[in-house]
């Protein structure tokens, strides 16, 4: 980790709710690369999103609040958060 990065968190993040098939991981993947937060985010076999991200606390909490409201044709019913530890890449992708 560089020193730059010396203050990164990282956090995972489950999204439940109408969150499959809304354009949701594009939109996670934009507003993430917008924060300048690195990560993943991909869709699960139970309907839920999942997020792995990684950044500064101020700006995961940030991202964290706008994925309790998601993008237009949405529905979030709940965002759980997670501890997310492991390798991430250098930018923000959906897998």
């Amino acid at each position: 980790m560089s020193d730059s990065e010396s203050e990164w968190h990282q956090r995972g993040f489950r999204v439940r709710g109408r969150v499959q098939g809304v354009g949701f991981r594009w939109w996670a993947r934009r507003r993430a690369s917008a924060f300048g937060l690195r990560g993943t985010v991909r869709n699960r076999p139970d309907g839920t999103v999942e997020v792995h991200a990684a950044g500064e606390l101020e700006t995961l909490e940030a991202f964290a609040a706008e994925l309790e409201v998601g993008p237009l044709g949405a529905r979030v019913e709940g965002v759980d958060g997670f501890r997310s530890d492991g390798s991430l890449p250098t930018h923000f992708e959906i897998i």
